[in-house]
């Protein structure tokens, strides 16, 4: 009886072993599928000259019309432009003046590709032949540069359409900015269906063919405040007849900076920054209101939305103590909230894997947090995605200053990069998707 009963066991325990590595194929394994042709294919296309001389005139083209967010009309038009000559369909408008298009099969699985392509309101101060032409605007974070990248993807896409094995879905979105326009483009409806996104932003922090990413909190949530605190004015040779709201404000500062430093975990990196007071138009006179507003960062979804609701405890608690009221609004478009960016673990994996293949392993680097906040987060509040930041610093070319500088420049050797990994990794997606669908 014991040794059937031994059998018996080694049986169960070899067959338990089968069903756990089959369903932890199907739910953990996005190891993208590669062979060499299909590496060389990508690369190929993303580098073929006549692809990157027409991604640099589409970029070229957007970055001497540059549009603030939702007046992004003449942008819209050139991707229309374009996606037309391609043969992609597509939507519009979505969200005022954004595009969403559709390569592939037409049924599931949907992958989905980002691109933001709004400017900022800055006097360009880089000379070169195609220096913004409309004063006090400009495009100083690279967004041109997504769009025309986005676009080389599709013109890859589309010449592997009929190897994709779903759909990939092109989205490209107005007012990232403003950190508005991607909850935007989901209120329209452009995750339907999507099971996975990407998204891509151009650093100076690393050189042209280097990239980089982290699992987790990748990213900052930002949010902004605005107190008004009221009390009652009066002259300022007699305090005593007034209730007054400088000192209240005054109070709440020192207090909110005390968030920080006494009472959240060192290793939970957060910030509370004041950095505007108004109150009062005369030396002599007690004001009946003052306004202090400000800004607030942190990497976890947690921890991001308990410092709000702390900002927030304080201000009233030191209205209060110096007879005061205060009303608080966190939701103005001056300061809209954007949560954390934080990357999906296996999604960040598949990434890392496609990007070592285009970019190769010692130019794919694990990127630290950093306190700089993307819309891209609303899109993986939905879905499960990943955020990418491509390198593209040069001093060749003065690709060196940061975003939102006026003197901000982009390596244009970057772009095959973007247009490359962008493709490889909704082709690779829907291929190792349709695959892991053969699981139960």
């Amino acid at each position: 009886m014991a040794v059937p009963g031994i059998f018996l066991f080694f049986v169960v325990l070899f067959l338990i072993s089968i069903a756990t590595s089959c369903c932890c194929s199907s739910l953990n394994s996005l190891t993208p599928y590669w062979n060499s042709s299909f590496k060389e294919q990508i690369t190929g296309l993303a580098n073929d000259p006549n692809t990157v001389n027409w991604m640099k005139r589409i970029r070229r083209e957007i970055h001497e019309n540059p549009e603030l967010a939702f007046e992004e009309f003449e942008t819209s038009a050139v991707i229309r432009r374009e996606l037309d000559r391609l043969g992609v369909g597509y939507r519009w408008p979505v969200a005022g003046t954004g595009v969403v298009a559709a390569i592939g099969s037409g049924s599931k699985p949907f992958v989905a590709l980002r691109a933001d392509m709004d400017a900022l309101p800055i006097q360009e101060m880089v000379e070169w032949e195609h220096k913004s032409k409309v004063d006090g605007k400009m495009h100083a974070c690279g967004h041109d540069a997504h769009v025309a990248m986005l676009l080389g993807a599709a013109k890859i896409l589309q010449e592997m359409q009929d190897e994709l094995q779903g759909t990939v879905v092109l989205i490209f979105q107005p007012a990232e900015e403003r950190g508005v326009g991607a909850k935007a483009m989901i209120q329209e409806g452009v995750l339907e269906n999507v099971e996975s996104i990407f998204g891509i932003h151009t650093v100076h922090g690393y050189p042209t063919g280097t990239v980089a990413a982290r699992p987790g909190e990748f990213l900052a949530g930002c949010g902004g405040f605005r107190a008004k605190v009221s009390g009652k004015g009066g002259h300022a040779a007699i305090p005593q007849h007034s209730i007054d709201p400088i000192l209240a404000v005054s109070t709440s500062v020192i207090s909110l900076q005390n968030i920080v430093s006494r009472e959240i975990d060192p290793l939970d990196s957060q910030v509370v920054s004041v950095a505007m007071i108004h109150g009062g138009t005369a030396f002599n006179v007690i004001p009946d209101a003052a306004t202090i507003a400000g800004t607030f960062r942190a990497f976890s979804k947690k921890s991001f939305y308990a410092l709000r609701e702390r900002i927030e405890e304080v201000i009233k608690a030191q209205a209060a103590v110096h007879r005061c009221s205060a009303e608080i609004d966190f939701s103005g478009m001056e300061q809209p909230t954007v949560p954390p960016t934080v990357n999906d673990k296996r999604i960040y994996e598949h990434v890392r894997k496609v990007s070592m293949q285009i970019v190769g392993k010692e130019n794919t680097k694990t990127s630290p947090s950093y306190m700089g906040s993307e819309d891209f987060a609303f899109y993986l509040d939905e879905v499960p995605g990943s955020f990418l930041l491509v390198g593209m610093r040069n001093e060749r070319t003065g690709s060196v200053y940061p975003p939102h500088s006026p003197y901000f420049n982009i390596d244009e050797d970057v772009l095959p990069v973007g247009a490359a990994i962008h493709a490889a990794f909704a082709h690779s997606y829907l291929s190792n998707s349709a695959k892991n669908s053969h699981f139960p």
